[in-house]
């Protein structure tokens, strides 16, 4: 959250109760993730929220929230830490981000965090929430408990968003290997809602009444945030919860008992969170259905994931033979898994629990002329080519198909070649375009790019540094002689982001530039 005050900001926990915020600023990172695809979202507004790009743009609020966090964290240690050390230690950031973000809005994150003063290249890391949750949670759990095989779904349900992402176990020794089981999946039906939903119950009770005003709301709202919310248990709580409204009068019919105090009665806080309950649970399933395996424990994490009415429908709303557990530390285990990811980035020998392969969300691959074959191809790409003195058609190499296990330690590479003729002199920088197909109905990739395919990537590789001696010469079917340059885009997938890089002749050359689309 951020609050302009002409030049000066406030961020955070410095801005109070329904005052007029920019508040989830970082989803307009990703069109894609709309506000509009939560139901809880479009029915329940927030009021003190000003809409999107309003006055400001959101990349600049990214950028003024991560510097106010950057310079904070800074603050802290310069109070924690010997000005010696503070001026010695190199610091590496970690940041994460939503599991289901665009591959574009991981890389506009980074270059936000980038433009905060969080460092570049390898002094700033990027990981998936969801991921960096279940890392800590199975690091937390009894290792004598968990088995080659088994399967977890961890859910992180937080404030604004609930994500979602399961692992199965590969191997316990040296060190606790897992795989992504399914793909990530989330919304924003995080514990916001239920203050948004008291709030609107209190509005629409008491807007007649002449005493009340925001202030009374304010106050009501920070305790039930506090007290009920955090403590509701549905059945095994008390009958009913009181809530302070200084200045409203006794009125048995809304609930006001003695004057100043609302009498909130179980059934009513149930009604609260069942609507932010029952979102929750349908992700919970659906995950579990989307592992495709027996599901060994839900672990729920997150300030939200804490709560006691929330385990209990989800355990009722399950298989009995999944066990729902809250993981301890679970306020923080986004923070504590991603600084144990990012620890395990710049020394691997101190992970105890690493993350071996995950899910491809999506179809990988490249648009490539191929000799034309009227047995599979359309011909109405095909086009003579004078240097191979034969028909090419345009049609897709698949590198990547939808589901297929995705290694860190074993890159995917699109080989590429550009013919250019010598007269034109060497080339000097090459292009190439990764697409991708989200195959929403798993009827697999098509041949030809149809409307399902979509540009992921452009990608610019610089030949400058390559000696242009080494480009081979050949002469074409037509006389002419070519450059003929041979060369692989290396791209490798990290927990929430990408990175690539230009091999020629069997070296790299870290020469590329990405721009999403």
């Amino acid at each position: 959250m951020l609050k302009y005050t002409g030049s000066i900001y406030k961020w955070g926990y410095q801005i109070k109760e329904l005052e007029e915020r920019h508040e989830w600023f970082k989803l307009d990172l990703d069109p894609t993730q709309t506000r509009t695809q939560s139901s809880l979202a479009a029915k329940y507004p927030s009021d003190s929220a000003l809409p999107p790009s309003y006055d400001v743009p959101y990349e600049k609020l990214i950028i003024d929230f991560l510097t106010a966090l950057r310079q904070n964290a800074e603050y802290v240690l310069s109070q924690k830490l010997p000005s010696v050390v503070l001026r010695t230690t190199p610091r590496e950031w970690v940041i994460t981000i939503p599991a289901m973000w665009s591959d574009s809005a991981k890389a506009k994150t980074r270059a936000c965090a980038e433009k905060a003063g969080m460092g570049s290249g390898t002094r700033l890391h990027v990981i998936s929430e969801p991921e960096a949750a279940a890392v800590y949670a199975l690091h937390a759990m009894d290792p004598h408990n968990i088995k080659v095989g088994d399967t977890f779904v961890v859910c992180d349900a937080g404030g604004g968003t609930v994500d979602l992402i399961s692992y199965t176990v590969t191997a316990l020794k040296p060190i606790l290997q897992i795989k992504e089981a399914a793909a990530g999946s989330g919304s924003l039906c995080g514990s916001t809602f239920l203050n948004r939903i008291f709030a609107k119950l209190l509005r629409d009770r008491f807007r007649n009444d002449p005493n009340w005003d925001e202030e009374i709301l304010a106050d009501a709202i920070e305790v039930f945030d506090t007290k009920i919310k955090r403590s509701f248990a549905g059945d095994r709580s008390e009958d009913f919860f009181t809530v302070p409204i200084p200045g409203i009068s006794k009125n048995s019919a809304l609930g006001v008992e003695r004057a100043g105090k609302l009498r909130l009665l179980n059934r009513e806080v149930r009604a609260i969170f069942d609507p932010v309950v029952n979102e929750v649970i349908s992700l919970v399933k659906a995950q579990i259905k989307g592992t495709k395996r027996d599901v060994r424990a839900v672990l729920m994490v997150g300030g939200f994931g804490q709560n006691a009415y929330l385990k209990e429908r989800i355990t009722v709303s399950i298989s009995r033979n999944i066990e729902v557990i809250q993981t301890i530390n679970s306020w923080t285990a986004v923070v504590r898994g991603a600084l144990m990811k990012g620890l395990e980035e710049v020394a691997p020998t101190l992970a105890d629990v690493r993350v071996t392969s995950r899910c491809a969300r999506k179809h990988y691959g490249i648009e490539i002329r191929t000799t034309y074959n009227a047995d599979i191809h359309n011909g109405n790409t095909k086009k003579w080519d004078g240097f191979k003195g034969t028909y090419l058609v345009l049609a897709m190499s698949w590198l990547i198909q939808k589901g297929d296990d995705v290694k860190e330690n074993e890159p995917t590479t699109f080989s590429y070649y550009n013919v250019q003729t010598v007269s034109q002199g060497p080339p000097k920088t090459v292009y190439a375009t990764i697409k991708c197909c989200e195959d929403p109905y798993n009827v697999g990739a098509p041949i030809h790019a149809d409307t399902g395919v979509r540009n992921l990537v452009k990608l610019t590789a610089d030949l400058s540094k390559i000696p242009c001696l080494s480009f081979k010469q050949k002469q074409g079917l037509d006389g002419k002689m070519w450059y003929v340059v041979e060369w692989e885009v290396k791209m490798t997938c990290y927990s929430a982001e990408t990175r690539y890089s230009l091999v020629y002749g069997g070296v790299e050359y870290d020469t590329v530039t990405a721009e999403y689309v």
